[in-house]
C-alpha cells in the first residue's frame, strides 16, 4: 500500500473541475474519494477482506501487478487503505507514493529497514524520538547496521560524520521532547553530496506544516496515531517516498515484513484527516498563547515552543514551516523531579499520558540528558539546574480553562 494512481503531471494536487486544489481544508475534504473507492457514497466504505476472489483461473495465471487498485490478496489492502494511502500522498507535495504501517514506530522501522543493508552506517539526529534511537541499538545493530549520532544544529560539523559506508540520515524537527529546530534544507543538501538519503520524521508539523520534498528531504515518516486519526482511538505510520525507485523498494520489504493495516484503523484515518486542517490550527493557535503565557511565570526558566517569537530556532521556523501544531515543552526553574509531580498532579483537566495530536490535552514530566549522545542536557549557556520540565500536548479545550488548569498545577506545586 499505496501509490497513488491518475495522472501523473498532476501528482501532489488535486484536479476539481478543471482546477487545483490548493487550499489545505479543500485538500484534506477531497483526497482519496476516487468515484471507483466511493461509489454513490461519501466515504471509501470499510471493506474487511483477506481474500479476493479470480473470475477464473486464467485470471489467476495471469496475476495482478502490484499496485494499489488491483485486487491480489488482502495483505495488499483493499480500497479502503488505498484511499488513504491516496489522500496521504496527495497530501504531501512531491510524493511519489505513500505505505501504511500498523503504528508510527513500525513506519519508522519499515522506512530504515527498508533502505538500509548490513554494513551500513546511518546517522541519527541527537534529539530523536527516543524509541528511534532504542531501534538502532536494539534492532538495527544485531543486523549489522551502525548508527552514529549528530548535533543536528551544527552544520559545520555535519560533513564530518559521513564516511564511505553512511546510506542514510534520520532527522527530526523540532527534536523529540525539546523542539530544536534544524536547517532541514541544508542537512539534507549536504547528506545528497555525500550520496545518503535523507529521512525526516514529520509527525510534528505534517505535510500541511512542512512540506518534507520541497526542503531536500528524500522520505517522510508519520505517526498516523497523532494528528490524522486526531481522536485518540487508533495505532498507524505511514512513510512517503519522494521518487518511484525509493517507494518499490520501501513496499518490497514491507509486504515481506507482511506490513499490513486493518481497513477499520484505515476508514477512522480517513475519517480524521478529513477535519486535521482545523484541530491544527485551533490546537496551534491556543499553544501559542499558552507559550506566551508560559514565558511571563516566574517558576519557568525556558519555553521550548519554535512558533513563539524569540525563542531559538523561530527564524528557521517561519523560514520553511507553513504551520505547526499543540505539543510544547517547558523547563522549570531550578526545581526537581518532585516539583515537576506536583504540578502535574495538580492538573485537573490535562490527562496524564504519552502520546498527542488528539482532540484532549495532556502532560508529561521529561528530563531528556539519558536520551543525548552528541549533545549535551541541558544545553551550554543554561543553568545546570534548569533541566526538568514538562511537555505539554494542546487539545481542543478552551484556552482559559486549560490556563485556569495550568494556574492550578502551579499553585499546587508551590503548596507542597
Amino acid at each position: 500500500m499505496g501509490r497513488r494512481s491518475g495522472n501523473p503531471e498532476s501528482k501532489g494536487s488535486i484536479q476539481l473541475s478543471g482546477r487545483k486544489a490548493s487550499g489545505p481544508g479543500t485538500q484534506a475534504v477531497e483526497a482519496g474519494r476516487k468515484k471507483e473507492w466511493t461509489g454513490p457514497v461519501v466515504n471509501p466504505p470499510v471493506w474487511r477482506a483477506s481474500t479476493h476472489l479470480y473470475e477464473d483461473t486464467a485470471a489467476l495465471a495471469k496475476g495482478r501487478p502490484n499496485v494499489d487498485g488491483n485486487f491480489y490478496y488482502g495483505r495488499r489492502g483493499s480500497p479502503t487503505q488505498w484511499a488513504l494511502c491516496d489522500a496521504l500522498t496527495q497530501l504531501e507535495p512531491g510524493a511519489f507514493g505513500t505505505l501504511l504501517y500498523p503504528s508510527g514506530v513500525a513506519a519508522i522501522a519499515g522506512a530504515l529497514m527498508g533502505i538500509l543493508d548490513a554494513g551500513d552506517v546511518l546517522l541519527i539526529t541527537d534529539n530523536a524520538y527516543e524509541p528511534s534511537r532504542n531501534m538502532a541499538e536494539m534492532l538495527l545493530k544485531p543486523f549489522g547496521i551502525e548508527t552514529r549520532y549528530f548535533d543536528p544544529r551544527d552544520l559545520d560539523a555535519f560533513p564530518h560524520a559521513f564516511c564511505d559506508r553512511t546510506r542514510a540520515v534520520l532527522l527530526e524537527s523540532p527534536g523529540s521532547l525539546t523542539m530544536e529546530i534544524c536547517d532541514v534544507p541544508a542537512l539534507a543538501a549536504i547528506a545528497r553530496k555525500k550520496g545518503a538519503l535523507s529521512l525526516i520524521d514529520n509527525t510534528w508539523a505534517g505535510p500541511l506544516g512542512f512540506p518534507a520534498f520541497e526542503r531536500g528531504c528524500d522520505i517522510s515518516i508519520m505517526a498516523l496515531t497523532k494528528h490524522v486519526g486526531g481522536h485518540s482511538d487508533l495505532m498507524m505510520g505511514s512513510v512517503a517516498a519522494k521518487d518511484e525507485e525509493i517507494y518499490t523498494r520501501l513496499r518490497q520489504r514491507a509486504q515481506l515484513l507482511g506490513q499490513v493495516v486493518s481497513p477499520d484503523d484505515a476508514a477512522l484515518a480517513l475519517r480524521g484527516l478529513r477535519t486535521m486542517p482545523l484541530r491544527l490550527a485551533r490546537s496551534s493557535e491556543t499553544a501559542l498563547a499558552i507559550a506566551e503565557w508560559l514565558r511571563d511565570r516566574p517558576e519557568v526558566a525556558h519555553v521550548l515552543c519554535p512558533m513563539l517569537p524569540g525563542s531559538p530556532g523561530h527564524d528557521l521556523w517561519k523560514r520553511d514551516f507553513t504551520g505547526g501544531c499543540g505539543l510544547l515543552s517547558f523547563v522549570l526553574k531550578g526545581r526537581r523531579p518532585d516539583a515537576v509531580s506536583r504540578l502535574i498532579d495538580g492538573l485537573e483537566m490535562f490527562g496524564i499520558g504519552f502520546s498527542w495530536g488528539g482532540f484532549e490535552s495532556l502532560a508529561i514530566p521529561f528530563e531528556p540528558s539519558r536520551a543525548r549522545s552528541a549533545t549535551s542536557w541541558p544545553p551550554e549557556g543554561w543553568d545546570r539546574d534548569d533541566r526538568f520540565g514538562v511537555r505539554l500536548a494542546i487539545g481542543l479545550e478552551d484556552r482559559d480553562d486549560l490556563l485556569h488548569d495550568l494556574e492550578q498545577g502551579f499553585a499546587a506545586m508551590e503548596r507542597a
